[in-house]
């Protein structure tokens, strides 16, 4: 597994949190739907997140909601969201979206590293 990953077990078990909170932190916006990786193992199919990116957004979620409501700290980050441009990657398997700001690396292969082509194009459009 990729080193940069984190289960949502480990998460909920790191930060002590719920699974039912992790979701309603999703619905709400909090976290967005892309962070949620599908991945097959040998015992079915796994959530994982990449590790930086969710840690930094939970730890700021559980710092913020005793002194602001989700509800408001909801408000504050989707218009960053928003006006973020997106990769989309359509698959046989569906179709996934990307905020540019949240990609951290696009690899061909094992070592194809096209990141800053693909971010350059999607934010100069």
């Amino acid at each position: 597994m990729d080193e940069h990953l984190i289960s949502k077990k480990d998460l909920l078990q790191r930060y002590g949190i719920s699974y039912g909170a992790l979701y309603r932190w999703k619905r709400m916006g909090l976290i967005p739907e892309e962070w949620f990786i599908k991945r097959s193992t040998p015992t079915g199919q796994e959530t994982f997140f990449d590790e930086e990116t969710i840690c930094a957004r939970i730890d700021m979620i559980i710092a913020a909601k005793d002194s602001v409501s989700l509800e408001e700290l909801s408000k504050h980050l989707k218009p960053t969201q928003v006006s973020d441009p997106e990769l989309v990657i359509e698959t046989t398997y569906g179709s996934y979206r990307f905020r540019a700001g949240d990609i951290r690396r696009i690899m061909i292969g094992d070592d194809c590293d096209i990141t800053d082509e693909v971010v350059r194009i999607i934010t100069d459009r």
